[in-house]
C-alpha cells in the first residue's frame, strides 16, 4: 500500500458525489412527522403535527398533502385494508378513512387523552393508547371506542398485539403491560428499567423488542415475561423488524440502527441527516421508510446497508486491513499501529510491532502466518495469530508498500525506487529482484505461483511469468499513478489509481481498458467478492462499487470524508475499510433470500391451481391478517412483492411473470407463515 503523504496542494476535491442508502424525498412540509405506513409497495401515508397528513402512490416518489380536519397532532396512522384507515392523536382525535385518504370522518373517542398508537388485530377491533394510561378499544371498526382499565397513569406511547388475544403496551418509566385476554385486563410486566419506552415490535409470539430514552433497547424471548437490556446508543423512537433477525431502529440526531442477529448486536447507518427521526415501516425486505423533524423522510432500496463507523482506538492512519476469518482481522498504520479484531470488528486491540515505522501492507499465508511490510526496509513475520510479530531482515532500507505470499514459503514485497524483494523460505531470507524500471512499486498480486504484476508510478505495471526472475512492463495507456490491483481469475484483473483511474484487462494484463469510476478522487485500493462484484475505496471517503465486473461503478456512503486506503471483504456481503485517523468502517450488505432458505414444507397452505396459467390462489387454514408476500424467481430476486393481506385466500396474478418456477414467502407481524414453490406455465 502506498505511503499516503501528500503535498498540502494536492487536498482538494476534484469530484466529490454524496452517496447514501437512505435518500431523503420531498415531503412537501416542514412539519413534524411521527407515523408512517403502506398498504401497498407504492401506497403509503405520513401523519404528523398540525393535522398533517401525507399520501404517496409512486412509493414515496412524491407525496401529496390530505385534509385532515384538525390542526391537532396526529401520532400514529394504521391501516386494516387499502382503503381503510385510521388516524390517532392530541387530545383523543380518532379519524378514519374508507377511501385510501380521500375523505377522514372524526371519531368519537370519549377520550380527551392524547392518543399516541393504534393498532388493528382484525378488520373490526382496534386498540388504542394514550397520555394517562388511556387504553381505548373498538370491536366495530371505529363507530365506538370504549376504555379499558390499564391499571396505571403513565404515559402509554405503543400497542402492540401478537394475536387477536395477546397484546402489549409501552410507555413512561419502563411501563409494559401485557394482555391475554384481546384487552379485557392488562397486567404490568417488570422491564428492568425507569426510561421512557417509545416503540414496541414482535417477530413472533415469544420474541419481542421495545426501545426508548437513553439508548434502551430490551429483548424479550419469553412473550415479555422478561427483558433484557441489549447494547444500543441513542434515543430511539421506533423499532421495526422485516425477519426474525433483521430490524431498524429510529431515533434522535438523525440516529438509524441495524441488527440482523435478532439483536446481539445494532450496528449505526448513515441516514445524512441530524434531524430527529420518528418512524420507520419496511413495504419489503429492503424497502423502508423513516420519517422524523421538519418533514424529513428518508427512503432505503437496500434494507440501509452501508458502511458503518467502528472504533479502532487509534488515531494513527491505517494502511492496509486483511481478515483470516469472518471475525479475525488485522488492520496496519503509522507509528507501526497493528490492530486486532476478534469479533468481526466489534473491538479493535493493539498489538506491540516493536517498531515505529510506518507499517503499509499485511497478508497472512495461513490462520496463523502472516506477514506485514513498511517503512525503511520494515518486514514483521508472526507465526501465532499476531500474538507475537518478529523483525525480518529485507535487505533493503528502501520503504516497502505491499507484500504478497504465493504459498507458504514464497512472497515478494515491493516498494521504493523499484524495490522489489523476494523470499523462498518464509521470510527468513530476501533478496532483490530487477525490476528493469526506477519507479515506485505500489502494490503486488500474483495469480499463481509463477504469473505476477507490480504497479505504481507514471501508470508502471509489470508482469512476470516465472516467479519474479524477469519483470516485464506492459502498457497502461496512462501516466497516472497506479495504487492497488485484484484479478477475479487468471485473465480478468483491475487496477486502480489517481484522478479516480480504474483499469480492467481480460488478457492477462495484456492489454487494459480504461473505465469510467464516476469521480476524479484518488482510489488507494480495490478488492472483488466474486468475479463481478467489486470496490474500490479512495480520498474523501471515497467507496464505488461494481456489480457487473465494472462495467459501471456506483458510489456508496461511508458516512466520511476521511480518506480510505485498503478495503477487504470476508465474504459476498462483509467488507472493511481503513484509513486516515485510525477510521475503520464495516458493511454488511443485505442478504437476498436464497431458494434454499424459501423452499420449506408447508402444512400451513397450499396453492392451486399449480402449475398456473393466469391465477393461483394461496389457500391458508386460519386467516392472516396484515400478511406480506414476496415471490422470487430461481436466482433469489424479488419479483412480486404484496403486503397488508387478509383472509384465509390470496390470490396470485400472473400479470407480466414469464413461464418459470418461482418462490413464495407469506409472513405476518408474528412471523413466518409459510413458504413455498408455485410453477408458471
Amino acid at each position: 500500500m502506498k505511503n499516503l503523504l501528500l503535498p498540502a496542494a494536492t487536498f482538494f476535491i476534484l469530484s466529490c458525489t454524496a452517496y447514501a442508502n437512505w435518500i431523503p424525498q420531498s415531503s412537501g412540509t416542514t412539519k413534524w412527522l411521527g407515523s408512517v405506513y403502506f398498504t401497498d409497495a407504492n401506497t403509503g401515508y405520513a401523519v404528523g403535527d398540525n393535522g398533517t397528513i401525507l399520501k404517496t402512490t409512486n412509493a414515496g416518489t412524491t407525496w401529496t398533502a390530505q385534509s385532515s380536519g384538525t390542526a391537532n397532532w396526529l401520532n400514529s396512522v394504521y391501516f386494516t385494508d387499502a382503503s381503510t384507515g385510521y388516524i390517532t392523536g392530541g387530545g383523543g382525535t380518532i379519524l378514519k378513512t374508507t377511501d385510501a385518504g380521500l375523505t377522514w370522518s372524526v371519531q368519537s373517542s370519549g377520550t380527551t387523552s392524547d392518543l399516541n398508537s393504534v393498532y388493528f388485530t382484525g378488520a373490526g377491533t382496534g386498540y388504542a393508547v394514550g397520555s394517562n394510561g388511556a387504553i381505548l378499544k373498538t370491536t366495530d371498526a371505529g363507530a365506538a371506542w370504549t376504555a379499558q382499565s390499564s391499571g396505571t397513569t403513565n404515559w402509554l406511547s405503543a400497542v402492540y398485539f401478537t394475536g387477536v388475544s395477546t397484546g402489549f403496551a409501552a410507555g413512561a418509566g419502563g411501563t409494559i403491560l401485557k394482555t391475554t385476554d384481546a384487552g379485557l385486563t392488562w397486567s404490568v410486566q417488570s422491564s428492568g428499567t425507569t426510561n421512557w419506552l417509545s416503540s414496541i415490535y414482535f417477530t413472533g409470539p415469544n420474541n419481542g423488542y421495545t426501545v426508548g430514552s437513553n439508548g434502551i433497547i430490551l429483548k424479550t424471548t419469553d412473550g415479555g415475561a422478561t427483558w433484557t437490556k441489549q447494547i444500543s446508543g441513542t434515543w430511539h423512537y421506533s423499532v421495526y423488524f422485516t425477519d426474525p433477525v433483521t430490524g431498524f431502529t429510529v431515533g434522535s440526531n438523525g440516529t438509524i440502527m441495524k441488527t440482523t442477529d435478532a439483536g446481539v448486536s445494532w450496528t449505526t447507518q448513515s441516514s445524512g441527516i441530524s434531524a430527529d427521526l420518528y418512524a420507520v415501516y419496511f413495504t419489503d425486505f429492503n424497502t423502508g421508510y423513516a420519517v422524523g423533524d421538519s418533514g424529513k423522510i428518508l427512503k432505503t432500496t437496500s434494507a440501509g446497508d452501508g458502511w458503518a463507523s467502528q472504533v479502532s482506538g487509534t488515531s494513527n492512519d491505517l494502511y492496509s486491513v486483511y481478515f483470516t476469518d469472518t471475525n479475525t482481522g488485522f488492520a496496519v498504520g503509522g507509528n507501526g499501529a497493528i490492530l486486532k479484531t476478534a469479533n468481526g470488528g466489534v473491538t479493535w486491540t493493539s498489538q506491540s510491532s516493536g517498531t515505529t515505522n510506518w507499517l503499509n501492507s499485511i497478508y497472512f499465508s495461513d490462520a496463523n502466518t502472516g506477514y506485514i511490510a513498511g517503512d525503511n526496509g520494515t518486514i514483521l513475520k508472526t507465526v501465532n495469530a499476531g500474538v507475537n510479530w518478529l523483525p525480518q531482515t529485507s535487505g533493503t532500507s528502501n520503504n516497502l508498500f505491499s507484500v504478497y505470499f504465493t504459498d507458504a514459503n514464497t512472497g515478494y514485497a515491493v516498494g521504493l525506487f523499484s524495490t522489489i524483494r523476494k523470499t523462498i523460505n518464509g521470510g527468513t531470507t530476501w533478496t532483490g529482484q530487477s525490476s528493469g524500471i526506477s519507479e515506485w512499486l505500489y502494490s503486488v498480486y500474483f495469480t499463481d505461483a509463477n504469473t505476477g504484476y507490480a504497479l505504481g508510478d507514471g501508470g508502471t505495471i509489470l508482469k512476470t511469468t516465472n516467479g519474479g526472475g524477469v519483470w516485464t512492463a506492459y502498457p497502461s495507456g496512462i501516466n497516472t499513478d497506479l495504487n492497488s490491483i485484484y484479478f477475479t481469475d487468471a485473465n480478468t484483473g483491475y487496477v486502480v489509481g489517481n484522478n479516480g483511474t480504474i483499469l480492467k484487462t481480460i488478457n492477462a494484463g495484456a492489454t487494459w481498458t480504461i473505465q469510467s469510476s464516476g469521480t476524479n478522487n484518488w482510489l488507494y485500493s480495490v478488492y472483488f467478492t466474486d468475479t463481478i462484484t467489486g470496490y474500490a475505496v479512495g480520498t474523501w471517503g471515497t467507496i464505488l462499487k461494481t456489480t457487473n465486473a465494472g462495467t459501471s461503478w456506483i458510489g456508496q456512503s461511508g458516512g466520511t470524508t476521511k480518506r480510505l486506503n485498503s478495503v477487504f471483504f470476508t465474504g459476498a456481503n462483509t467488507g472493511y475499510a481503513v484509513g486516515e485517523g485510525g477510521t475503520i468502517l464495516k458493511t454488511i450488505t443485505n442478504v437476498t433470500p436464497t431458494i434454499e432458505n424459501i423452499i420449506i414444507s408447508d402444512n400451513n397452505l397450499f396453492v392451486f391451481p399449480n402449475p398456473f396459467t393466469t391465477t393461483a390462489t394461496i389457500k391458508l387454514n386460519e386467516p392472516v391478517q396484515s400478511g406480506d408476500l414476496v415471490i422470487y424467481d430461481i436466482s433469489g430476486q424479488e419479483i412480486i412483492s404484496m403486503i397488508n393481506l387478509t383472509g384465509t385466500e390470496i390470490k396470485i396474478t400472473r400479470e407480466n411473470i414469464d413461464s418459470g418456477i418461482y418462490f413464495y414467502l407469506l409472513k405476518d407481524r408474528i412471523g413466518i407463515i409459510g413458504k413455498g414453490k408455485v410453477i408458471v406455465d
